[in-house]
């Protein structure tokens, strides 16, 4: 019998071994049982149970193998069920063993891998079984990657190194079908080797192998504790300070960025696993305050000494000795324009800046990360991000959109600009670095992820002098007078220069030298050999990275306040809980997929027992926000657009994904709307409703919508001088420049035409209409379904055979990918 017809079947013709099965494992379970699929049953006009028919069932309990599940399968199969639809609501419940019980037995997981911690240098081993109608193939996934040669039930890894950490998971393939194990996740700790003798079994008890170690520190350091335990399956953490639990400090390393004095205090950890807990070693950590010390003349001091005066010896040399390096604080500015009006579209930056948002942050970057800007927002975001700067600081620029360079200069073009542009439309990046130096930043880096052709339509010259600095670094996404491109998909991906930039990005190297790799790695990349190739213009004199730590300067007060002016653009408006007069509550959750793009989600807790239906929307938003209706409360993130955060917000909810919150001229007042209809009144529809204030989120409280008031970045911009005479682009070719084109990158055109473009992609003309240059389009066909002889392993066409990204939550993990497959064409 196909799976279609096994589909159709009506639930009461199931298979008593079947049912027998489904009944034992949905009347055990409280969270995921019967009582819980009824609920969702009663929500289905088609099947709906009554309370009483629930309680009917409810009573079977108190007869001699009576099942209240059987009793509500029966109900169900009267009304029409089908054994489809049993298995919907069986994924709405969560409940993936009974899920397993319907399933056709043509492909059937058997054992799923489980997640460990492991010591690195020993051996890892992963085991997936699954049972099929012919011969079972393996693919083993490390987060969205292929596992080279691991083709075999068990993943083998041995030894294992802290490079091996991270989210595994099995695809199973049997025939034209296939099924994705469940995601195990591994944890390597670096572990001494002298601790590494008395472990032996992963599968015995919790062994605790690292322990957190005593700190004293100044403020505004970074305070990091680890604990670290192995274990089979991974061992769960919780932090404690003074006795008590602190909140979300919930994995092996506590991280505190800028330490306080209140901080100090007694530490330990709480490590669970195995139906065994056990504590760390409780330690203390001492913050203590920043002193300003001056020596008129020789003195002799004793280490109690200097510790009396808030600092260990090293701390008073610490600036002097050579190679280290600190930032004042780390600031970046990610903008990625790809709606524009009158040019083409792109893709990528969205995907782009959010992978590069969540990179710096790990860096201790403040990102105020913004999509889709107007020349005079984009004008007053630079303003913005000029006022976070002050002496020390590491700033970052980076742009992904239509761009062009005349005469040295780069210029970024805003979604509202005219066709053609030119350079008073735009904004010059040079103008912005010399607005930076005069912050005295301790580092600036432009990361420019855009064409830099000739715009033959601008002649101007922007008169721009430049201070001589040692801390400029630019990374250009492709040579002078070249394309950058995006790969074509019909998903969302990264372009070239971030698909390579953000494997690099947390290295602890200077940063020239991550450029560089970034440089080597795409032009190993041969979809672009030959077409786009890294440049790295460069006057830093010094070993500064994005790693260096943060050590606040004398500015305290000064730092403190640019901490508040970045937190007031990403203040995220409180959940709230909305009571009804009918009984029923909703709760409204926020969430921030950028710096100017807001997510509202509705859910139900709770609905009146006589309720059959219930379902909340949000409505009456402003104008200014431009939100096309249709695309408002869908029933899944993606189907409003919300494509990058969908892993991490609560499921079976209504979505809103608000844009451009930039255009917000007032506060954010709308409606929340509640439909519902009872079983005593011939389902017609009753509405209740809400209005909402939230204020301004988000980027929305600094008004970048103003005009153009100081217009300091703009009177940089639009100075003209004679090519021939104007000052120094810096940095340029006389401070320190590398080009890399790699091996084989050398431009042959003939390459580009049809005939003998490369198996990897199509390339599509440059579009006339795109002055100035624009991000390329490259299509590649690897990307699509196949079959790989090599391996013998076929890949179904429709749903995706790769992983999608991972959270930290494994549980939740497995629900979204399996619920976010989508159709590859």
């Amino acid at each position: 019998m196909s799976e279609s017809s096994e589909r159709s079947t009506c639930v009461n013709f199931v298979k008593e071994p079947v049912l027998r099965k489904l009944c034992e494992l949905l009347d055990k379970s409280t969270s995921k049982g019967w009582r819980k699929l009824g609920e969702i049953v009663g929500s289905d006009r088609r099947f709906r149970v009554s309370s009483d028919e629930m309680e009917m069932c409810s009573l079977k309990v108190l007869e001699v193998e009576g099942s209240p599940t059987r009793t509500l399968l029966r109900l169900m199969g009267e009304r029409g069920c089908t054994t489809g639809h049993l298995l919907d609501y069986l994924h709405t419940l969560g409940n993936s063993e009974a899920v397993q019980c319907l399933k056709p037995p043509g492909l059937q997981i058997l054992i799923q891998p489980q997640s460990v911690a492991v010591i690195s240098g020993r051996n890892l081993r992963l085991s997936c079984y699954a049972v099929g109608k012919s011969p079972v193939q393996y693919q083993w996934f490390k987060t969205k990657e292929e596992v080279p040669n691991s083709f075999s039930p068990d993943l083998v890894i041995s030894p294992v190194h802290v490079k091996d950490a991270g989210f595994y998971i099995c695809r199973v393939n049997c025939g034209d079908a296939f099924e994705f194990s469940r995601w195990a996740q591994v944890d390597v700790l670096n572990v001494a080797a002298s601790y590494g003798h008395s472990y032996h079994s992963l599968e015995g008890r919790v062994k605790l192998v690292v322990q957190p170690q005593a700190q004293r520190l100044l403020v505004g350091k970074t305070l990091q504790l680890e604990c670290g335990a192995v274990g089979r399956p991974i061992p769960r953490y919780q932090w404690h300070k003074n006795g008590v639990p602190i909140p979300s400090a919930s994995k092996r390393k506590l991280t505190i960025p800028y330490v306080m004095q209140d901080h100090g205090g007694k530490y330990r950890c709480e490590i669970s696993g195995n139906n065994e807990r056990m504590w760390t070693n409780e330690v203390e950590v001492v913050i203590a305050p920043r002193i300003s010390i001056q020596f008129s003349e020789a003195m002799e001091c004793s280490e109690d000494d200097i510790y009396a005066l808030g600092a260990s010896p090293s701390e008073l040399l610490l600036n002097s000795l050579p190679g280290q390096l600190y930032a004042t604080d780390k600031v970046a500015l990610l903008i990625g324009n790809l709606s524009y009006r009158n040019h083409p579209q792109l893709k990528a930056p969205m995907v782009d800046v959010y992978d590069l948002t969540n990179l710096l942050r790990q860096l201790n970057f403040k990102v105020v990360s913004l999509l889709d800007l107007t020349e005079s927002e984009m004008r007053n975001a630079v303003d913005e991000f000029l006022l976070l700067l002050h002496k020390g600081v590491y700033g970052l620029l980076y742009y992904a959109g239509h761009g062009y360079e005349n005469y040295g200069n780069s210029f970024m073009v805003p979604v509202d600009a005219p066709n053609p542009y030119r350079s008073a439309n735009c904004l010059c990046v040079q103008s912005i670095l010399k607005l930076m130096q005069e912050k005295e930043t301790g580092l600036n880096v432009f990361l420019l992820d855009m064409c830099r052709k000739r715009n033959v339509h601008d002649d101007s010259a922007p008169n721009i002098v430049l201070r001589v600095t040692a801390n400029i670094v630019f990374g250009y996404a492709t040579c002078p007078d070249a394309e950058a491109f995006e790969l074509s998909s019909s998903g969302f991906i990264n372009g070239v220069f971030v698909k390579f930039l953000k494997k690099r990005l947390l290295d602890d190297e200077k940063i020239t030298v991550v450029l560089d790799r970034v440089a080597e790695d795409m032009g190993q990349f041969d979809a672009t050999r030959g077409k786009q190739a890294l440049e790295i213009r460069s006057s830093l004199s010094e070993r500064r990275a994005l790693t260096d730590p943060i050590l606040p300067g004398d500015s305290a007060d000064l730092a403190l306040a640019h901490n508040r002016q970045w937190a007031k653009a990403h203040e995220l408006p409180e959940s709230m809980c909305l009571d009804f007069d009918c009984g029923a509550q909703i709760k409204l959750g926020f969430a921030a997929e950028f710096s100017n793009v807001l997510v509202i989600y509705t859910h139900i807790i709770k609905k009146p027992e006589d309720m059959s239906f219930c379902q909340a929307h949000v409505t009456d938003l402003s104008q200014d926000l431009d939100v096309d209706p249709k695309e408002m409360n869908r029933e899944t993130p993606e189907e409003t657009g919300i494509y990058l955060l969908s892993s991490s917000l609560p499921q079976h909810c209504l979505y809103t994904r608000l844009s451009s919150l930039q255009k917000l001229r007032e506060e954010l007042v709308f409606t929340v709307c509640l439909q519902g209809t009872f079983t005593a009144m011939d389902d017609d529809p009753v509405h209740w409703s809400k209005s909402v204030n939230i204020g301004k989120p988000l980027i929305a409280r600094l008004d970048l919508h103003r005009a153009m008031r100081r217009n300091s970045c703009l009177q940089t911009c639009l100075m003209p001088h004679s090519p021939s005479r104007s000052p120094c682009h810096s940095p340029g070719p006389e401070h320190h420049l590398h080009l890399h084109h790699g091996q084989h990158q050398i431009q042959d055109y003939s390459r580009l035409s049809p005939q003998h473009t490369s198996a990897y992609l199509d390339v599509y003309e440059p579009l006339q209409g795109a002055v100035g240059g624009c991000h390329e389009t490259l299509s590649q066909s690897c990307c699509e379904p196949a079959y790989d002889p090599a391996a013998g392993r076929p890949v179904s066409p429709g749903r995706p055979s790769i992983p999608i990204e991972t959270t930290d939550d494994i549980n939740e993990l497995q629900t979204v990918f399996i619920n976010s497959l989508q159709f590859q064409h």
